[in-house]
C-alpha cells in the first residue's frame, strides 16, 4: 500500500480534503451554535433554560398546595445550585471543544512532519480550486512549504477550516451561561414583587421573548418564526407539567 494511499485513506485529494473540513467542522462545533459569540449564544439558551425550569417549577409546586412565598424561596436556593452546573457544563464544553482543536492541530503537525509530499500534494489541490496555475501555484507552494508554522497555519485554516481567533475561552461562555442564570433569577423576583406568580409568568415571557428575538436576529434568522417557535416549545412544556400535577394531584391526592 503506497504512502499516498494510506495518507488520503484511499480517497483522491480533493475527496480528502471535504473529509478533512467535515472533520474540522465537526471537532469545533458549538452547542450553542457558530453564528455569534459562544459566550452570548450561552447567556440566551442559559436564560432560557432557567426561565421554563422557575415557571414549571412554580406550576408544580403551586399545584400541591406550596405557598408563594415558600415557592420563592425553595426557587431561589434551587437556583444557586442551578447557576454552578451551569457554570460548570459550558467550562466542561468548552474545555472539551479546545481539546478536540489541540487534537487536531497536533495532528496536522505530525503530518506535516511525517508526509510532506503529501501536505504539498494537498496544497496544490487547494490553490488550484483558488484558480492558481502553472509558476504561481509552484511559487505560492513552495513559499508555504519552507515555513512549517505558516504550513500549520494554512493546512488547518484551508484543510480543516478552522478560524483559531474565533475560539472562545471556556471561562467566557461560563460566564454567559452564569449571567443568564442571574437575569431569569432577577426577572423573577421583579415579577414576584410586582405582582406574584402572574408577574413572574409576565415578566419572564417578556424577558424570554426579548432574548429570542435578540438572539435571533444576530444569527440572521427570521424573528417572528423563530419566537413563535421558542413560545410554541416552552407553552408546551409548561402546560404539560400542569395537566400531569394537576392529574396527579386529582388522582393520588
Amino acid at each position: 500500500m503506497s504512502e499516498n494511499y494510506k495518507h488520503f485513506e484511499g480517497k483522491e485529494v480533493a475527496e480528502h480534503l471535504r473529509a478533512a473540513r467535515a472533520k474540522g467542522a465537526k471537532a469545533t462545533a458549538e452547542v450553542h451554535g457558530t453564528e455569534m459569540p459562544g459566550y452570548l449564544s450561552a447567556l440566551a439558551d442559559s436564560f432560557k433554560e432557567t426561565s421554563i425550569l422557575f415557571i414549571g417549577m412554580w406550576i408544580l409546586l403551586s399545584q400541591f398546595g406550596i405557598p408563594l412565598d415558600k415557592t420563592l424561596w425553595i426557587l431561589g436556593l434551587f437556583s444557586i445550585g442551578w447557576l454552578f452546573w451551569k457554570l460548570g457544563r459550558s467550562s466542561l464544553l468548552g474545555w472539551a471543544r479546545l481539546e478536540r482543536l489541540h487534537r487536531l492541530i497536533q495532528q496536522e503537525q505530525w503530518e506535516i512532519e511525517h508526509h510532506r509530499a503529501q501536505e504539498k500534494e494537498e496544497l496544490k489541490a487547494m490553490y488550484q480550486q483558488k484558480g492558481l496555475t502553472g509558476k504561481l501555484l509552484e511559487q505560492v507552494v513552495e513559499v508555504l512549504m519552507a515555513d512549517d508554522n505558516r504550513l500549520l497555519r494554512v493546512m488547518l485554516e484551508e484543510e480543516l477550516g478552522l478560524t483559531l481567533e474565533t475560539y472562545e475561552h471556556p471561562l467566557k461562555q461560563a460566564a454567559g451561561a452564569g449571567l443568564g442564570v442571574i437575569t431569569a433569577l432577577l426577572g423573577m423576583l421583579i415579577g414576584f414583587f410586582i405582582g406574584g406568580f402572574l408577574g413572574v409568568l409576565i415578566v419572564l415571557i417578556i424577558l424570554f421573548s426579548a432574548v429570542t428575538l435578540i438572539a435571533s436576529k444576530r444569527e440572521g434568522n427570521e424573528l417572528m418564526k423563530s419566537l413563535v417557535w421558542n413560545l410554541a416549545v416552552g407553552v408546551l412544556s409548561t402546560a404539560s407539567i400542569y395537566l400531569i400535577a394537576k392529574w396527579i394531584h386529582h388522582v393520588f391526592l
